[in-house]
């Protein structure tokens, strides 16, 4: 190794340190900005399911109030995933107050931010939530397909999120996308996975009312209606729990069950309940104006052209303004059926000519189509055309009728092979919790024993504990009342010697008045001795006893002023005893004492809303800590111990300042302020 090289080694390391110590450096700080933005995020999560938690039944009641304040919390979120989490709530109540065009607009910005976020389980629970509003939309506008396909793929989303409670909800939402295509199979098998998971989950029996109900119309569909009545009776006790479009379902679709069993009158009752329910919630537009189009058909059975034309003329601009085909066909359907009621059959003509028919229609909406067309034919005339649409409709009802065999067969199959999934499922638990039993009791003895053994040591150390803490409780209150009473006994002896000095130095013709009000001062001293806390009233006028005397000793140029707020009231306010006198004091000896010009002293107490303040003002050119006249600062010392001492054991404290000020006169003086609250307690 030559020369140049040994030089360049050291110079390198150092080049490694240095940079070693930057990446070190911006590393903890990346840290701490993480932390603390995690810290920040965790707080919104918070704020988030509180929200969540009070307002979900609020998004069906008044759905535009949650939006709006969805809308507003949502700008205030610093965390943009909590902020779009807020988004899908606003989601919801557009779904509520069928507002396709906005909910379609939310979906594509919610769609947006998932796909450029990094994934998370908060990030599959709101792509979950979007999913299964997408899918709800897809279902409101006819689109059964893609409600489906949107339903199964939110389901899958959320298996890997933290809302697992939500599953059952989503399974049901993709029982009826599948009754509505005909796969009664799939949706009794979605329902009554959804049971399952309830129970798992140990959910509330008013969780189920749903699958209850989802249940009964798949039996309706496949016109058992003993199953179909016996579910529908599960739903009703949680009638008065349930929320209002789950209330409208409910009794929308029990009165389609009596409508498929030709019970007409007992169906228009339920779509009038139905209808008046919905009343109540004016953002409740597609389920109103869907009650109205079965009643309409009800009514049309029944011969009541007059009510059928009434509820169809309100509420066919609704489905018109969606374009919902499946209702179209269904009011087109109607409009055939009443121009024959009233006779007029060039418009029931019409009606038959453009009819337009959608490519996923309800078997069932056929058949009540062609029932209506036989009508027609026989009532023009055609009964050839009858005679077809007859056999056309007996084709219909035994592929009808074979498809519900169909699906009978497979709802048994699946539910016998639940019911078996379940009783090995239970089976297995049960082993399990037999050996489990077993294991417990060969140690149940071994662990008594031991248990007593800590149970009688944990007593022994408790019972110790406390007797300690109540004998150092005694101790500290004897302590705290020796304290004060070492404080009471330092400060008379300090007090009264610096006045009969002073006395002493000047005696004159008023020698006579000056000892009387020393010894009304002495009385009053020793009066105060065993006193901790005295009136504002008996302190004031202690201390104008001590300014009547101090006033001989500082000549014509000492005046004091006491001001007492006309809200205060000097009998009621309680504060320490010697709390005045010792500022008081102060001021007379190391302030005014050596002055020369006027000596002026203030006493004021003014009324606050927390208590009573009370400040001391002198003139004496403000405290100076290397002032000869500064004293040893025995007196403030004094009250300092025995405010710590009443403080410990208050919730509000009495507070003390002291500061120089500016006088009007130009002077600089000092001022002891005191904040006395009310109810303060001076026990110890």
């Amino acid at each position: 190794m030559n020369l140049q090289q040994t030089c360049c080694l050291p110079a390198r390391w150092r080049l490694l340190k240095m940079v070693c110590l930057v990446a070190v450096s911006a590393w903890l700080l990346a840290a701490c900005h993480r932390d603390h933005d995690l810290g920040q995020a965790d707080e919104e999560w918070r704020r988030f399911d509180t929200f969540i938690h009070v307002q979900s039944d609020s998004i069906s009641f008044t759905p535009r109030r949650v939006r709006s304040m969805a809308i507003g919390r949502m700008r205030q979120c610093r965390d943009s995933l909590s902020a779009y989490h807020y988004l899908s709530v606003a989601l919801k109540t557009c779904l509520v107050t069928f507002d396709i065009d906005s909910a379609r607009l939310l979906i594509r910005q919610i769609e947006d931010y998932v796909r450029r976020s990094p994934r998370s389980p908060r990030l599959a629970d709101l792509y979950s939530e979007c999913l299964n509003t997408q899918g709800n939309v897809y279902a409101r506008t006819g689109y059964m397909d893609s409600a489906a396909n949107s339903f199964r793929r939110s389901y899958q989303v959320l298996l890997h999120g933290t809302r697992t409670d939500a599953l059952p909800d989503i399974l049901i939402n993709l029982a009826d996308a599948c009754n509505r295509l005909g796969q009664l199979d799939q949706g009794a098998y979605w329902y009554r996975r959804a049971l399952l998971m309830c129970d798992s989950l140990g959910l509330v029996s008013q969780r189920k009312v749903p699958i209850y109900y989802g249940l009964a119309q798949i039996y309706c569909s496949l016109r058992v209606f003993e199953l179909c009545d016996h579910y529908y009776d599960l739903a009703f006790p949680y009638y008065d729990q349930m929320l209002p479009f789950e209330k409208h379902f409910y009794l929308n679709n029990r009165g389609t069950s009596y409508y498929y069993r030709g019970d007409l009158l007992t169906a228009r009752n339920y779509f009038l309940r139905a209808l008046d329910f919905t009343s109540r919630y004016p953002d409740m537009q597609y389920e109103t104006n869907l009650s109205r189009i079965n009643l309409s058909d009800c009514y049309l059975g029944l011969g009541q052209a007059d009510s059928a034309a009434r509820y169809l003329r309100l509420c066919e601009p609704f489905f018109r303004q969606m374009g919902v085909p499946t209702a179209l066909y269904y009011i087109d359907t109607q409009r055939i059926q009443l121009a024959l009621l009233r006779h007029d059959l060039p418009e029931a003509a019409r009606l038959i000519k453009h009819a337009v028919i959608p490519a996923d229609l309800d078997p069932d909406m056929v058949h009540i189509r062609n029932r209506y067309l036989r009508h027609y034919y026989q009532a023009v005339g055609e009964y050839r055309k009858a005679y077809q649409n007859l056999q056309q409709d007996l084709r219909l009802d035994d592929s009808i009728r074979n498809e519900r065999i169909r699906m009978r067969i497979a709802d048994l199959t699946l539910r016998y092979q639940q019911d078996s999934t379940l009783m090995a499922h239970r089976l297995l638990l049960q082993e399990q919790e037999t050996e489990m039993f077993r294991l417990r009791q060969t140690r149940f003895i071994g662990l008594a024993f031991g248990i007593l053994a800590f149970l009688a040591a944990v007593f022994g150390y408790v019972y110790n504990k406390k007797k300690r803490a109540l004998l150092v409780a005694r101790n500290s209150r004897m302590v705290s009342s020796l304290r004060l009473e070492n404080i009471r006994n330092r400060l008379s002896p300090h007090f009264i010697f610096n006045l009969l000095n002073q006395l002493m130095s000047g005696l004159d013709n008023s020698r006579r008045q000056g000892l009387s009000s020393l010894v009304k001062l002495m009385r009053r001293n020793l009066e105060l001795a065993d006193q901790l806390c005295v009136t504002l009233e008996e302190e004031i006028d202690f201390v104008r006893t001590y300014l009547e005397l101090e006033r001989h000793a500082l000549g014509v140029d000492f005046r004091f002023t006491i001001d007492i707020d006309p809200e205060v009231d000097a009998r009621q306010v309680t504060l320490p005893a010697m709390l005045l006198q010792i500022p008081v004091e102060n001021a007379v000896k190391h302030a005014l004492k050596d002055k020369e010009g006027e000596r002026l002293l203030w006493i004021a107490a003014a009324h606050t809303p927390g208590g009573t303040d009370v400040s001391i003002v002198d003139n004496g050119g403000g405290y100076r800590f290397s002032s000869a006249n500064r004293g040893t600062g025995t007196g403030m010392k004094v009250i300092m111990q025995t405010l710590q001492i009443l403080n410990q054991k208050n919730r509000k404290s009495i507070n003390v300042a002291i500061h120089n000020i500016s006088l009007p006169s130009g002077e600089t003086g000092c001022q002891v302020s005191f904040h006395l609250p009310h109810q303060y307690d001076y026990t110890l």
